[in-house]
Formats: C-alpha cells, structure tokens, sequence
C-alpha cells in the first residue's frame, strides 16, 4: 500500500525540531553508502543517525553536502565515544567528528553510552552544553541512559536532555523508561526499532495488525513506535525498503492494537544494559 510519506516533526526541550523518524546509518560506508544516504534524502529522510564509532560521518557528511536538500532541513545527529569521556576530550572528540562531517554545525550531539564504571559523563555533559551555547551543536541529548543516570545529570547540571535513544521495539517497548523521558521533556528516540526484523515481520500479531490496515508488518511496527511517542531510526541501504519504512503516516493503529503489538515483550535483544555496558 502506497502510503503518505510527509514526515511531522517533534518538539524538542530546546525549543528545536526533529523529524518524527530517521535513518539509522551504521554500516553505510563508502561509495555505496553515500548512494543510500542520497537515496533516503530523496525519498524524504530528513534526519540522519551516525556516531563516531560507526566509522562513516565522513560518508554521511558527504551525502548532505551533495545533496539538493538545503543543510538547514537536515537533521544530523553524531556520538560521543566512550573513549573520549571527559571535559577536555569531549570537546576534542566533537571537533574529530565536525572534520569527519565536514560541517559546520551538528544538529544533535549525543552521548553514546554511560559507562557509569568511568564515572565521567557528567563532566561529558558539561562540555556538551558549553558546545551548544557556543553554537557548535544545535541540540544535546544522550544514548542508552537510565533514569538514574539522567537523574544524575540534572542534579549536577539542571539542563536535561533533549533526546535519549534507547534499544526499543516490540520485544523491548521499554514503558518505564518512556514515561520517565516525557516526564521530563526529553524525547525518546528508538534504535533497533524492528527487534529482528525477520521476527518480527512473521509475527502473527503483527500480521494480522498490517492485514487490517493494508501496510507491512515493518510499517505496523513503525508506526507503533510513532503512537508510543518515539522517534524510530530504521536502518536500511535499499531505496525500497527505505521508502517503506517512511510510509507510517497514513494510517493509525487501535488503543486494542497497540496493546497485541507491546504484550509482545520479552527482554533486550542485545544484552546491552547501560549499567554494565562498556563500548569505547
């Protein structure tokens, strides 16, 4: 089913924009990569997700410079390493990812994992906001952080995130965490949005969920996290498959189907727990 493909977008606490649903970029790299990320600018994409360590902002860069898309309908968003923790090496480490993008600006900095073990992503943070009062980063946010960990952010510095992209989906809808990011403004982002993909798309209850509306199993899943109130990041390299994943505007789900798709929960699908997780 051909659906709309016109993208709202999502209020941030800083008073900027993000698009309702991005495109998760890791593993697009070289030529072939570009090619994607140029394929998604033109299907409608509007938000682009790297991080340092997916080794392709130089790619990503590339494609919004090339692109006939004008760089201020562009959301790009890039992370902080856990190697470069700390005040003096978050400032350097943006400054290797502004070069590696080739821009001027970042639209949304994120810190990629806690690592509460290090115990120096406040100070990670702090850097962040000096980034952004600076103009360097339009938006700062964070990657996989706890209640406890946002907890501690605010109680040292005051200035909440403006995102938090955690692993969700329908094995993991993560309802606390959720509730706890709107309480406090902070806009919940989904990495991993399809679980396993494959899955997820032979589910029964998600079959008979796109069956009753006409669309895929991927984009009855899609638009269940645009009715949660998250921001879906799908990652793809196909044109085909991109457009379909933007095509969730069109229809809405049932109070009855959004509940069959969440009782699918059953736990991470990829053993990364914040509190123990350690990605440098």
């Amino acid at each position: 089913m051909a659906l709309s493909t016109a993208i709202p977008s999502r209020l941030l606490n800083d008073g900027h924009s993000i698009p309702a649903i991005g495109l998760g970029t890791y593993g697009l790299r070289r030529d072939a990569g570009i090619a994607s990320l140029l394929s998604a600018l033109d299907s409608g994409y509007r938000l682009l997700d790297t991080a340092l360590n997916y080794t392709n902002e130089r790619e990503v860069g590339e494609a919004v410079r090339s692109t006939s898309v004008p760089r201020e309908e562009i959301v790009v968003t890039t992370k902080l390493p856990g190697r470069h923790h700390g005040f003096d090496e978050t400032l350097a480490s943006f400054e290797e990812s502004r070069a590696n993008l080739g821009l001027d600006y970042v639209d949304l900095y994120l810190i990629h994992w806690p690592l509460p073990r290090l115990n120096k992503y406040v100070d990670s943070w702090r850097a962040m906001i000096q980034l952004r009062d600076a103009g360097l980063v339009r938006s700062i946010g964070v990657s996989n952080f706890t209640e406890e960990h946002i907890v501690h952010l605010l109680a040292e510095t005051g200035v909440p995130p403006a995102v938090n992209q955690i692993e969700l989906h329908p094995r993991f809808p993560q309802r606390t965490m959720r509730e706890f990011d709107t309480a406090h403004g902070i806009v919940t982002e989904s990495w991993s949005p399809l679980g396993d993909r494959g899955e997820l798309t032979r589910n029964p209850t998600v079959a008979a969920v796109a069956e009753s509306h006409g669309v895929t199993p991927t984009q009855a899943v899609l638009r269940w996290h645009i009715q949660l109130g998250a921001v879906p990041i799908p990652k793809s390299a196909n044109a085909d498959r991109q457009r379909e994943n933007l095509g969730v505007f069109g229809f809405e789900l049932t109070d009855a189907e959004l509940d069959a798709i969440t009782s699918l929960e059953s736990d991470r699908l990829w053993c990364a727990d914040p509190d123990t997780h350690e990605e440098f």
